[in-house]
Formats: structure tokens, sequence, C-alpha cells
């Protein structure tokens, strides 16, 4: 389902999905909002053939799906949201489908039409993009795969006309392996991220990306203070970094971290 929380804690459900044939199944991923206070998002399974849609739902609970995939070329099971565009244009990855079989990156325009922008070959320019897309000014999408290019994953770039330009490729040594969250970017264009294994301990690291592509592991997670990044970073004016995992500390259920620079 799709819910509200207001400030005293009262939820509210926006919407129930039903599931294939004529709705989505299985939201894993974030929501993302316009001005006009619409909300967009994905799933994984459900539409009309069962492997995922993008859907609108908007400001009174209305759901419409604006597309359904068909785990052919189109792509199919979607595990990360979209990102959205000044046009109204929609872009996301799926990790099933395209020409390969290992995902793709795709446009949805306002229309519904949807466009493949790129299909991953699963060799070194990656393959199963678990990861939400981030956009730059120029349109270039950024984003991350598990798996493909030296075995661990890779950081990629895709510009407007579908060019693909592999930025790093994991490892799966002390340098992280198998990225499955989202970057984050800032104004100088360094991408941070997180890998759900590699690393010293082999229980995930953060790293930092720089616009040359060169890679610094920011930390390294050893059991107590955290294991297996599976979700994304957010940044305060600062530069810290706080995150998530999804096992270790002193519970052994998992962490929430902050990084100083």
């Amino acid at each position: 389902m799709v819910f509200k929380l207001d400030p005293t804690g009262k939820e509210t459900v926006l919407h129930s999905f039903a599931g294939a044939p004529t709705d989505g199944a299985f939201p894993v991923s974030g929501l993302i909002r316009d001005k006009a206070g619409n909300f967009y998002g994905t799933t994984r399974f459900g539409g009309a053939s069962d492997f995922g849609t993008v859907f609108k739902l908007d400001s009174t609970g209305k759901e419409t799906v604006l597309y359904s995939f068909t785990g052919g070329d189109d792509g199919g099971d979607l595990q990360a949201g979209v990102v959205r565009d000044s046009a109204g244009n929609l872009y996301g990855t799926t990790i099933e489908g395209g020409t390969f079989g290992v995902g793709v990156v795709f446009k949805l325009d306002p229309t519904g039409k949807e466009t493949v922008q790129y299909h991953f070959t699963g060799g070194a320019d990656g393959a199963l993009p678990y990861a939400r897309l981030v956009r730059d000014k120029a349109g270039n999408l950024y984003g991350a795969t598990a798996y493909g290019g030296l075995g661990c994953g890779v950081v990629f770039r895709l510009d407007s006309t579908g060019n693909e330009t592999v930025l790093y490729s994991f490892t799966c040594g002390a340098d992280g392996a198998q990225p499955r969250a989202g970057l984050l970017r800032d104004k100088a264009g360094n991408l941070y991220g997180t890998t759900e294994s590699g690393g010293n301990s082999n229980f995930g690291v953060v790293f930092k990306l720089d616009i040359t592509g060169e890679e610094t592991v920011l930390h390294t997670f050893t059991g107590p203070d955290g294991l297996q990044v599976d979700a994304g970073l957010v940044r305060d004016p600062k530069g810290n970094l706080y995150g998530t995992t999804v096992g270790g500390g002193a519970s052994g259920n998992g962490v929430v971290f902050k990084l100083t620079p």
C-alpha cells in the first residue's frame, strides 16, 4: 500500500495495490512527489504481464498505472524508484528483461510511452541495476549495478543520447562489492554510495567517487558498527553522511550511522 502519516501519528491508507492484471504489486522502493502533489513510484510485480509497473497517485488518492512492463525488451522487475525531469519524463531501472535479460534503463514520457535508454549486457558495462538513478542538470543519469564489470558491480553514467560510461568497476575486495542502493551526488560532481559487501571485513563500505573516477573508501563496516548496507545515503550541509545497515550493531539487527567528513 501507499500511506500517509500526519504529524500526530495518524495513518491514512492512500492506495491498496490489487496486483495483476489491473494494478501493481510489491512496491519496494520510495516515492517521489511533484509540485502539484502527485506521487510517482514503481512496483516489482503486477501489471498486465506481472512484471511490474510505474504508477501515479494524485492528491485525492486516485491511482493510475502509467506503464506495465512485459519482461521482454522493455524490462521487468523494478527494484528502484524513478526520477523525474522538468518536462515530466520519468527515468528508472529494471533488473530483468532487456535484450540480454539483465536489466535496462528506461524513460517514460508524460503520455506513458516507454523507451529503453540502455540495455545492460552483463559484461564490463554491468548487470542488475537495483539502484535508483540520479540526474544532473545536463540530463546525464548516474547509477550502479550489483553485478558485471569485474564481477561485483559498477558505477555508470548514461548521457542523454544513451551512451554509457563505466565510471568505476568494483574489484570485490577492499573497495567494496555489489552496490544496491542509489547514489548521492554533490554540487562538485562527486558521487557517494554504499556496497552490500566487500571491504576488509566483507560487510560493506561507504565510498566516494570523484569526477575523475577515483574511488575512496570512506568507511569499512566491521560488524559491531553495522553490516550489509542495502540503503542509500543522505547528506547534510556540513557534509555529514547518514545511512542504515541491515545487520550488525549491538543487537545484530542493524544500525543507523553518521559519517563525518
